[in-house]
């Protein structure tokens, strides 16, 4: 026997159908979830923009980053968060500015388990994580108890992870690529260079003397580049080898500038600005230029964005993924902050050099915390066991600049590579796109000057600086755990 239902019966019925209804199509219209994405970051060391053929510089051979920037995003306005590596992958690594980090705002530091790490998050969603080359360092992350680099796992190359991964499951490699440093002098791609480049077309920037050295730095600089660039073309043709190209997203850049003198450690462009191309197949319009200004460190909750994940809420900095994307994601990004403290331990009492910055389109801004100090390092030979401004990596460069530093042809160089600096730089883009003239005097540039500084101490108050107390140094208390320079006898 059938019973009638009830009228209150059938209209509670009827409110959970329709109910249902309302719900129900939103899961049945998305289907099966997408598959999350294939993540490859080719991380080069000491590489600055605009030294890349899709970029304008004819010298430069780069036909692997020229692909991924004409198949994917070109961001033609990236900045690193550290002119220094391991602070800048420790910003990457967490998403959060440098000195929300304590002592991995520094070189040669310690890796503190006290906030989440990308490649962590990322595992613990499933992804396999690897990397081969530099990882986050130079840095002791041991003595912070981690058994492995917070990179993850290390692999001969890219390949041997590919062939043993688990193919059910997606993964995140990190590419650490070191191919466009001079070591120790020394010029390990200068036969490349001269193989593949004609040396008479060598521009020579106006902060450097045109001789015979620098040129040799500068030859081996671009061959440098070449060897990074097939590394990542081998790893680019592996995946489309694989068929897995148009499902991975490939991230290519840089984490500083170049090892020159007033790049590397440097706050000047030369430091500063990167190269990055990001290329997702057919999910990005290939061939967009994005002008908007951004932050290497936004990667890490860029990589979680792609994943899937939801960035912590200990990170600063929420990712690119709607700009990537084509939208916009409602931050303003008209200016980039840049910061440096210690970088090699080069100075009495293991003395940082503090600096805040602020990079618009038209001006970079720069406030020196401590201008009593030498920004290179210190000059005294003795206490550097004769290896003097030791913030500027050993180049043929920097020695000739020392070698003759009583030529006067020279001295204007030596001036403004390794001598002390006003507490405050001020650079007018428009005319002095080097950034060789400090214009923070000139009564004309006064209100462009206060502006800049307040956005600067505006910045360090919201993020929790602590250098916001001027007489806080406590970067410079941190250990450092790299080979201290040793004093000679006198």
């Amino acid at each position: 026997m059938v019973y009638p239902l009830s009228r209150s019966v059938l209209v509670r019925w009827l409110t959970l159908v329709v109910t249902w209804a309302a719900i129900a199509p939103v899961a049945i219209a998305k289907g099966p979830a997408e598959p999350r994405p294939n993540i490859l970051l080719i991380l080069a060391d000491n590489w600055r923009s605009p030294n890349a053929g899709i970029l304008g510089d004819p010298l430069a051979i780069t036909p692997a980053f020229d692909r991924v920037a004409r198949e994917g995003v070109l961001f033609t306005h990236t900045f690193n968060p550290v002119p220094s590596c391991s602070p800048t992958r420790a910003c990457l690594l967490t998403g959060r500015y440098a000195h929300q980090l304590g002592e991995r705002a520094s070189l040669w530091s310690a890796f503190p388990k006290d906030t989440p790490v990308v490649t962590e998050v990322l595992r613990q969603a499933g992804y396999q994580v690897g990397y081969a080359g530099k990882p986050w360092g130079p840095g002791n992350f041991e003595v912070s108890g981690w058994k492995e680099n917070p990179v993850g796992p290390k692999f001969a190359d890219f390949a041997s992870f590919h062939r043993q991964r688990d193919k059910s499951n997606p993964y995140f490699f990190w590419l650490g690529n070191t191919d466009t440093a001079t070591r120790g002098g020394k010029h390990p791609y200068l036969e490349i260079a001269r193989q593949k480049l004609d040396a008479s077309k060598l521009t020579v920037p106006p902060e450097l003397p045109d001789c015979p050295e620098v040129r040799l730095d500068l030859l081996n600089y671009y061959g440098g580049i070449i060897a990074m660039d097939e590394q990542a073309g081998q790893a680019i043709a592996l995946l489309e080898k694989a068929g897995e190209l148009d499902d991975t997203v490939v991230v290519y850049c840089s984490d500083n500038g170049w090892q020159m003198p007033r790049g590397l450690a440097n706050c000047y462009d030369a430091g500063s600005r990167v190269p990055l191309a990001i290329r997702w197949g057919k999910k990005l319009q290939a061939g967009r230029k994005v002008d908007a200004f951004v932050n290497l460190a936004e990667l890490g909750p860029t990589f979680l964005q792609l994943a899937g994940q939801v960035p912590p809420r200990e990170m600063t900095f929420r990712g690119l993924a709607e700009l990537l994307m084509g939208k916009d994601d409602g931050q303003a990004r008209d200016c980039v902050f840049i910061e440096r403290e210690r970088h090699a331990d080069v100075r009495r009492d293991h003395q940082s050099y503090p600096i805040r910055a602020v990079r618009t389109k038209d001006f970079l801004y720069i406030r020196n915390l401590r201008p009593d100090r030498w920004p290179a390092g210190d000059p005294d030979v003795l206490f550097l066991a004769g290896r003097p401004y030791g913030d500027v990596d050993t180049t043929a460069v920097k020695d000739v600049l020392i070698a003759r530093q009583a030529d006067p042809a020279f001295q204007p160089f030596i001036k403004l590579i390794f001598s002390k600096r006003p507490a405050e730089e001020l650079y007018d883009l428009q005319k002095d796109p080097h950034q060789l003239t400090n214009v923070a005097s000139e009564p004309a540039y006064d209100e462009r000057k206060a502006a800049l500084r307040a956005k600067v101490e505006q910045w360090m108050k919201s993020t929790g600086d602590p250098r916001v107390d001027p007489t806080d140094d406590t970067f410079d208390r941190f250990p450092y755990y790299g080979q201290p320079p040793k004093a000679k006898s006198p």
